[in-house]
């Protein structure tokens, strides 16, 4: 694609970096035919190709409007078109380029400045998430169903085992996963105890950035990522082995830090040794001789959702549904396993309709073949699907976890 980007954005890290990327676009279209909303709406402009002309125009100096910021904005930054895209075009980076110049150059209505700015003030910092969702559990039964099943039930926090290995790793605990789903990192932790590993658990860590670096916040993003590298580095620097994530959105971020932080004289070698380390659960157990878990999931029927994150962001299809195939869970099919479930980060908040219609798509999918089980690999998917599935669901590694239990009691 050729492009006449400004000069003065040109002469910007994120100029160059959006022009390398509009480049490498051969207007093929076939990320159109994977894009979620597209297959919703019908609409080109809903899709990965209009919206990349649409960015193109704005930053080639071109009026741009509310429109141009509704269409970027109805994108779930799911990255099925990076998976499908034959020239590797690099969308999720180009749309966050996109929306944050948006941000700079069309007025949002009060509403939703307002909305956005409480879920950067408040969703990235657990002290202030965990009472707010306290309170909404205790409420929970007097609130009307749109929002009850937004507000989890209230999960008891399990034991961690006490670190005993030479194998150490760092675990990011994550901002709403610790108050949301307490026992997601908890059973992660006995597990990989089994296997002769001790997670680490940094207590100046804090939210890997993800929320503030795509609502449009990339240096406030950026101050929690140099935040994170700074908790981490003690441990790094005395040997830890891994940077792990239970939660694949969290996940994808810190495996990002390196790219997102290259500009910064001080942080980018420590951020591009972050990202060396930096994988997803599943990564580790794939790794593994898993006899030592004793895990036994045989008689269990699994529909598992591989969130896009996972999927699309980390390239890891498959590696978490070979992990429980190994322990001996039945894997159930699901239909267009490549499409996303809505919840997308902050997206079932701020574009509720769209996210209600994939997930009840999603849903019939998973539910379909009545599995006893839906198993995931994301924090947000799980409580997103859970609102709304009349099927269990959990995160994967609690399976796991509870497999190994009931073979060594039963």
């Amino acid at each position: 694609m050729q492009t006449s980007i400004l000069q003065t954005l040109l002469d910007t890290p994120a100029g160059q970096e959006a022009d390398k990327i509009l480049r490498s676009c051969v207007h093929c279209g076939f990320c159109t035919a994977t894009c979620p909303t597209y297959q919703l709406l019908g609409d080109e402009l809903d899709g990965p190709r209009g919206r990349i002309y649409l960015i193109k125009q704005a930053l080639e100096g071109q009026p741009v409007s509310r429109r141009t910021q509704y269409h970027l904005d109805r994108c779930l930054t799911c990255r099925s078109c990076e998976t499908t895209c034959p020239s590797g075009v690099r969308y999720g980076r180009l749309v966050d380029i996109g929306r944050e110049l948006m941000s700079t150059q069309v007025p949002r209505p009060w509403g939703e400045r307002l909305m956005r700015q409480g879920l950067r003030r408040i969703l990235p910092y657990h002290r202030r998430f965990g009472p707010l969702l306290r309170l909404g559990q205790l409420a929970r039964p007097l609130l009307p169903l749109p929002l009850r099943v937004k507000v989890p039930p209230r999960q008891a926090a399990t034991d961690w085992p006490k670190g005993r290995h030479k194998r150490t790793m760092i675990v990011l605990e994550g901002c709403a996963q610790p108050a949301a789903t307490p026992n997601t990192n908890a059973a992660t932790a006995r597990v990989l105890d089994r296997l002769g590993i001790s997670l680490l658990r940094p207590p100046a860590q804090g939210c890997c950035g993800a929320v503030s670096y795509h609502l449009s916040a990339s240096e406030e993003g950026l101050t929690f990522m140099r935040r994170n590298i700074d908790a981490w580095w003690p441990a790094i620097e005395a040997g830890a082995e891994a940077i792990l994530s239970t939660a694949s959105g969290c996940g994808l971020m810190v495996k990002e830090y390196g790219q997102a932080l290259q500009q910064d004289p001080h942080y980018a070698k420590k951020a591009a040794r972050v990202s060396e380390l930096a994988c997803d659960l599943s990564e580790i157990l794939a790794a593994e001789d898993l006899s030592a878990l004793a895990a036994d999931g045989r008689g269990i029927r699994v529909a598992f959702h591989a969130p896009c994150t996972l999927q699309h962001g980390m390239q890891l299809n498959g590696v978490v549904e070979k992990i429980l195939q190994r322990l001996g869970f039945t894997l159930m099919p699901v239909a267009d396993g490549h499409l996303c479930c809505g919840s997308a980060g902050t997206y079932s908040i701020l574009q509720p309709s769209l996210s209600q219609q994939l997930l009840e798509n999603k849903l019939s999918a998973l539910q379909s073949g009545k599995p006893d089980l839906i198993a995931t690999a994301n924090i947000g998917c799980q409580l997103h699907l859970d609102g709304k599935a009349i099927t269990p669901v959990r995160h994967w590694i609690e399976l796991v976890d509870d497999a190994r239990v009931k073979s060594t009691t039963g």
